[in-house]
């Protein structure tokens, strides 16, 4: 087994990646707010989870990769109202609407996606617990978390309380005992979603639904990896720390992961500040490939610029790598040449580049050499089948671990007469001929 290292943003530093149990990892990652589509920037962890899904798989590992939906939230209050729909409605549609743009992503079926909505008696429970502990208190129509309960508050963002309590001021709540206390709950009996439980009618605060519902999927109270986007880290991901610590006296995992932002002329992607691209109009401009190489292309703890241009960049690449795929394909099955070995020392090269905190860079140099390499044989008359055979087998594998899926094409018999006889009018200079026949064999991707 590989020495797999991840930067871990608790430590703030590259760590050997050791998982609790020997063949398992659990990882879970913080999904949308489903009032609205999504922009594309919220697409930069899950192809990121999912990359690191498809490598630890490949490494032989049973992956429980969980993400879930915030379906209870004030946003999606509001929206209901503004599109005259109830709540369930809304999130209904809008999740519908993300899973469309995870299948052209050919993002991984997920272990399990849960909604908030399925878990409020269980958030209930474990605020109440807080309560009795006295790390929870009820200030007017909230109830709070204490952050003077928890000495370690900070430590994953890296700041100090005192600091933050200065920043918090401006805003003050005088139900709060400290200004960086925050909800859990709100009580309330206003026209907005509401639930009937434990400790009263009301809606659950965002920091709780997530660490209750890591508890609860997972059936134990330390996972693996936790991540999400970097503005996740303070305060979503801080105040998770602190519930878990309390309720569970333990972290909530052993390493957090967190993407870099996607920037719009150099300023992060937000849909508050107006400059958000939907995912959906994206993928309708550009593919799902061109998407996936688009954000793994830069590290995925360093910001990543949008523009037009790069995407267009990556949907040239994503057909390089294609129109290769499909040469070699065509080749070999004209030649009736059965399937290859994968070649080791590139197969480890690329799992080597990966293991390094998922470092694609490297990994696609791997392939970069494959392509040109197939590119050659494919054309060659005297190629050497069985080494053409061989690279065809490994990028296949390389490709898939990537996320990028392509259509190959299937030679039978009309496809094979096709392609005789667009050579002989090649070969025979009968330009007009093989004319007609180019959109032809394009029609059946043999081109």
């Amino acid at each position: 087994m590989r020495t797999i290292k991840l930067y871990d943003t608790y430590q703030g530093k590259l760590r050997e990646f050791v998982p609790i149990d020997e063949k398992e990892v659990d990882i879970y990652y913080c999904g949308p707010t489903v009032y609205n589509y999504v922009h594309l920037g919220n697409f930069r962890p899950t192809i990121t989870f999912d990359l690191l899904t498809r490598f630890l798989k490949a490494e032989g590992f049973d992956v429980k990769c969980v993400s879930n939906y915030t379906d209870i939230d004030d946003k999606i209050i509001k929206q209901a109202k503004v599109e005259n729909k109830s709540e369930k409605e809304l999130s209904e549609f809008y999740i519908n609407a993300y899973e469309e743009c995870l299948n052209k992503l050919n993002v991984l079926p997920l272990y399990n996606h849960p909604k908030a909505s399925e878990y409020i008696d269980k958030m209930a429970d474990f605020i109440k617990d807080l309560e009795d502990n006295g790390t929870a208190y009820q200030g007017g129509d909230d109830i709070y978390f204490s952050v003077d309960s928890d000495p370690k508050y900070g430590t994953l963002s890296k700041q100090k309380i005192d600091d933050l309590v200065s920043g918090a001021r401006i805003d003050v709540n005088t139900n709060k005992k400290n200004p960086l206390d925050f909800a859990l709950w709100k009580l309330t009996d206003d026209d907005g979603i509401k639930f009937d439980t434990s400790v009263g009618r009301g809606r659950p605060g965002w920091h709780t639904e997530c660490v209750v519902m890591v508890n609860n999927v997972f059936k134990k109270p330390l996972i693996d990896i936790h991540g999400g986007g970097f503005d996740l880290k303070f305060p979503h991901h801080e105040n998770e720390i602190a519930q878990s610590e309390a309720h569970n006296h333990t972290q909530l995992a052993n390493y957090w992961m967190h993407c870099g932002f996607l920037l719009t002329d150099g300023v992060k992607m937000s849909k508050s500040l107006g400059n958000s691209i939907l995912a959906k109009d994206v993928l309708q401009r550009h593919s799902g490939n061109a998407i996936r190489l688009f954000f793994q292309t830069t590290h995925y703890r360093a910001p990543v610029n949008y523009t037009e241009e790069n995407l267009t960049a990556m949907d040239k690449l994503a057909n390089k790598y294609e129109s290769c795929l499909k040469r070699a394909s065509v080749t070999l099955q004209l030649s009736n040449i059965p399937a290859g070995k994968r070649i080791d020392a590139d197969y480890e090269e690329y799992m080597n580049a990966l293991a390094n905190d998922l470092n694609v860079a490297n990994a696609l140099s791997v392939i970069d050499r494959e392509v040109k390499e197939i590119n050659s044989l494919s054309i060659k008359k005297d190629a050497d089948m069985s080494r053409l055979a061989d690279l065809f087998s490994t990028i296949s594998v390389l490709f898939d671990i990537l996320g990028l899926k392509f259509t190959l094409p299937v030679i039978d018999d009309e496809a094979r007469k096709l392609i005789a006889d667009f050579n002989t009018a090649r070969e025979n200079k009968d330009y007009a001929k093989s004319d007609e026949l180019r959109p032809l064999l394009m029609e059946k991707g043999l081109l």
